[in-house]
Parts: C-alpha cells; structure tokens; sequence
C-alpha cells in the first residue's frame, strides 16, 4: 500500500491544487498536514512579532476551514507545531510514508526548510515531491529562463503576453482516504504563538476585517465578479481607500492560498465571455501578472531583495530609530494621510495599495528610516502578506528594486488629496480631526493657536506635531513625481 504525507503551505485549499491532485493519483492513502513553525512567531528586535496577529487569525480561519472542507470529504487534518522538516520527518518514518508532496517556495528561509526536508528524507530513502502553484503563469512556461527574467515589468509583461499560456486548473477531489489512527491535534491559541499578543488599541470605527479560508475566499470571487459586477470598474476604483469593494480584496487569500490565480483568471475569463470584457478585466489580470513578476524576481535575486541594498546592491541606507519608527507604525506622525493608513493597518491588518505606497515613501523618503524596519512591520501586520510581494515593493519604493524612474518620490500631501478630497479617510481613522473642516483635514499643523482652541485640536496634545522638518519637507516636495 502507497502512502504519501500531503503537506499544506501555502496552498489552503483543494480547487486546483496539484500537490493535492498529484499525492491522490499516486497513493493509496494520505495524510493531510498543516504545521505551525514557531520561528514564523518569533519577535523582531523592536519588540514585535514576526507574524502579528491579524495575519495569525487568518492562517487560523483558513486552516480550520481546510479541516473542515476536508472532513466533508471523510478525511482530516492534522495539525502539529514544530519545523516542518522535523514534524514530516518523524510522521513519515513512524507511518511509513515515505512520499511527501508540497507546494514550492522561492524565498530563502521557505527553501532553507525545503533543503534540511530534503536532507533528512534522504536518510531513510524518502522522497520530497515539489510542485510550483502560487503563480497564475508557471515558470516553465515562461518564454525567457528565470535567470534572465527582465528587471522591469512592462518588458516582462509584453513577453508574456504575446504567447499567454495559463495551465488549466486541477479538479477538486470527491473522496479521501487517509492513513488512520492518527490523532489530528488542536490549532494553537495565538497566544501560544506569540509573545505580548494583546490586541492593539484601535479607533472606535466599523472595522472592515476578512475572514480566512477556501470557502470566503471562494464567497468574495463570486460576489466582486457576478453578484455586483464590480469588476467592470475595478480600474477606475482600485485607488480607493474607505469600503471593501473599491477593490477585489482577493490579496489575503492568495496569499495563503486559499484562492487560486488561475481559477480567478478563468472566472475573469468566463465574464468577459458572458457580461463583457474591459479595460478593468484586464487590469484585474494585469495586477495577477504583477504578482506573478515579483515571485519570478525572488527565485532570481534571491536573498538580495532582504539586504539593505536591494536588487540593485546599492548600498541605501536608513535610521534604525526606535522612537520614530512607532510614531510611524502607531499612526502618530502628524501627518493625517500618513497616520490614517497606519492606523487601518493596526487595526485590520491591511490598508489599500495606493496607502502602502504613500506610507512606505513617506518612511523611506522623508523619515529617512531603514527601509528593511518598514517591510518587517508589514511583514507582521498585512493579512496579505508574502515574502516576494512586500520586499520587493519596499525595494521598489526606496530605489533599489525594479522601478526604472530614479528618485520615485510620494508627494504624500497632493496624493491625500487626490485621493481622498473630503477628508472621508483621514476622518475614519482619526477621530480626534473629525471637527476639521476638509480643507484643513491634511495639514492641521498649518492652524494657528486660535484656530486650534475653537476646533479644540491642540497640537502636541490631542493630534501629535509633525515628525518631520516641515520647510525641509516643503523642498522636498518640489521634486515628487506623484
């Protein structure tokens, strides 16, 4: 009798799921794990954990929602904290299953645990079976070898799309049999994670939180593309800020896997076959390529996209203050648009594309921090986080990544007002300017000490002075591109 370990990573689910597809076409038995690795708990030296708690709920909900859809299937999950190349090792030599199937990773400390996997399968004769899933193109069809991948999107973009191959999808299975007698254990507590858990402090605002796992994942597809038909705007709403359908807000699950690039593709695909096809349907597409470029750029650069010079081994360097990077990370920096995200990002673990951009410029460029602290702390606070995606948008916005503008600077005051003209997102998030009238809801440090005492926003006080020197600040902006 065959038996195979299937071990989920990043892969929650079971629609077009390969390492799944192929574990049940060759073994007779299986056996489902996802493993809690602790080294993925462990605190930065500023005092916060690798992975926060925000993101901790999702994996949970999304693990639990796995087990779940598994046992309508007959079969389970197992659930066991550890490393994984030791957790898998130990189950695959008592069970005699000497077949493990997995998801590929291209980031360093992802391979690292699929080398020392490897490395102890060997001593019994195992084997370790990789499949690549997390992109919408696979690598192997890639009309170029992944060393010579191009250093700017568009070249790549342009290259693919003229001969655009798109894997079919895998189909779900009906039925399971697994490996029995074996007991399925507890998903941990967050606290038995992660030190000093306690939950942030948070405005008293309607908090827009998504909820882990395949099945929501699958709910959000289904309701963005043929319930509401927001796709058919979603260009010209994605800059959005306030509200969960300005977007498709499909990133979280992505990136845990819970929802699959190629089956939102062929949905995507489906509508423009059935409702229409516009420039947003594309541009949906457009962003899963991006996703898909930042991927292919980790397994070429490796750990360059972690170092403080990037991709372009600059050498760029930063403060690696501690007070200044809380007033940044707590929303405390007196600039409104700034502390506006950051405290979206405390509370629900994720701000829109068009924030993250501003708030990233803001403590590169002007703050003058350590770009590497900024990308930690989202590291632990986005629900949406993965390792290519978020290092090499941090690249990208210090200069050292893929962006072929040199110098890319965030004006953050034209941006706030561009994207957010009322004030409605600065208001959201920061009670205490609530009473400002919109034409001063982005610079409440341009009131005088009248205006102060009647709208009752004494600065340093109720709202913070600024973090940066304002006339420097002021030069600064003359040369911003956006």
């Amino acid at each position: 009798m065959k038996k195979a370990i299937v071990w989920f990573r990043n892969d929650l689910r079971l629609h077009d799921n390969e390492v799944l597809f192929e574990a049940l076409s060759w073994a007779d038995e299986i056996l489902p794990i996802y493993i809690f690795d602790p080294r993925q708990f462990a605190n930065h030296e500023l005092g916060f954990p690798k992975t926060g708690h925000h993101r901790l709920q999702f994996i949970q909900e999304s693990v639990q929602d796995l087990r779940l859809n598994l046992q309508d299937l007959g079969a389970d999950l197992i659930v066991r904290t550890g490393h994984p190349e030791d957790v898998l090792f130990s189950l695959a030599r008592y069970h005699e299953a000497f077949s493990i199937f997995c998801q590929e990773e291209s980031c360093s400390e992802e391979r690292a645990v699929e080398d020392k996997l490897v490395a102890n399968m060997d001593t019994i004769e195992g084997e370790v079976n990789f499949y690549w899933g997390f992109s919408l193109l696979h690598y192997e069809d890639l009309p170029f070898k992944l060393t010579a991948v191009p250093e700017q999107f568009t070249i790549f973009r342009k290259k693919v799309e003229k001969d655009f191959r798109i894997r079919p999808t895998f189909p779900s299975p009906e039925k399971l049999t697994v490996i029995p007698g074996v007991d399925s254990g507890e998903i941990p507590a967050g606290d038995e994670l992660i030190r000093h858990s306690e939950e942030p402090v948070t405005p008293e605002t309607k908090l827009e939180k998504v909820k882990g796992g395949e099945t929501h994942g699958i709910i959000r597809v289904k309701n963005y593309i043929w319930e509401t038909g927001r796709i058919a705007q979603y260009k010209e709403t994605r800059n959005g800020l306030l509200g969960t359908d300005y977007s498709s807000r499909f990133s979280a699950w992505l990136a845990h896997g819970c929802l699959s690039p190629r089956q939102i593709y062929y949905e995507v695909k489906k509508y423009e076959q059935e409702v229409e096809s516009n420039p947003s349907t594309y541009w949906l597409i457009f962003e899963l390529l991006w996703r898909d470029y930042f991927r292919f750029m980790s397994l070429k650069h490796e750990d360059e996209i972690f170092k403080a010079g990037g991709i372009r081994k600059s050498g760029i360097g930063g403060y690696q203050d501690a007070m200044s990077f809380h007033r940044w990370a707590e929303g405390n920096t007196g600039i409104p648009f700034i502390d506006a995200a950051m405290r979206e990002l405390l509370a629900t673990g994720y701000t829109s594309n068009r924030a993250r951009q501003n708030v990233a410029s803001f403590f590169v460029k002007d703050m003058k921090m350590d770009w590497r602290i900024g990308a930690a702390w989202f590291e632990s606070q986005l629900v949406d986080y993965d390792p290519a995606s978020n290092y090499l948008n941090w690249n990208y916005i210090a200069g050292i990544g893929n962006d072929p503008r040199e110098g890319r600077y965030f004006n953050v005051l034209s941006q706030a007002k561009r994207y957010d003209p009322t004030g409605a997102f600065v208001k959201h998030w920061i009670p205490e300017l609530r009473k400002l009238p919109s034409s001063r809801i982005h610079t409440p440090f341009h009131l005088n000490e009248v205006e102060q005492e009647y709208l009752t926003i004494r600065l340093g006080q109720e709202y913070p002075r600024p973090c940066i020197n304002l006339k420097d600040w002021r030069a600064l902006k003359k040369k911003s591109h956006y």
